[in-house]
């Protein structure tokens, strides 16, 4: 099945690139592999805001994390000209979680993007990935989340 078609099946529509909210910009591509800057959870447009193990649990960490996945995608497909097949392949995804010093489950809570981008893109989606916890996120943010692809020469 295409990529649109997945996006389509899940009812996705991706999001324009958003404007960065500090003095970065929103990706980077040297040579074929392309750096997307971290992305917070957003919800209704505004920053997620919680910390897992205080007033979220993973089920609702788990939520903000696909809704990452689907702005980072809005992001590759900008990068990439609107064709998100020249993803070769997702390398690695940084997932940082707000979370209270006892919490354990940074892991389930970044599962969330991680199943929908192999979700969207099948094998290319498989990557790499780390998964920590914080003690604070910027805006109070209960996920951030960033990733490296790599892209098809072109």
């Amino acid at each position: 099945m295409a990529i649109h078609q997945r996006l389509k099946e899940r009812n996705i529509q991706l999001p324009d690139v958003s404007v960065p909210a500090a003095a970065y910009v929103p990706y980077v591509q040297t040579g074929n592999l392309l750096f997307i800057s971290g992305h917070i959870a957003k919800k209704d447009g505004k920053p997620w805001v919680g910390q897992l193990g205080t007033n979220m649990d993973t089920d609702i960490g788990r939520q903000a994390a696909e809704s990452i996945a689907v702005d980072l995608l809005g992001t590759l497909q900008a990068a990439c000209a609107g064709d998100l097949n020249r993803i070769r392949r997702i390398v690695k995804v940084v997932s940082l979680v707000n979370s209270s010093s006892s919490y354990t489950e940074h892991h389930l809570v970044t599962n969330g993007c991680s199943e929908l981008l192999v979700y969207i893109l099948g094998e290319a989606g498989a990557h790499a990935r780390s998964a920590f916890g914080v003690a604070q996120l910027p805006m109070g943010a209960c996920v951030e989340i960033e990733l490296i692809a790599e892209l098809h020469p072109g």
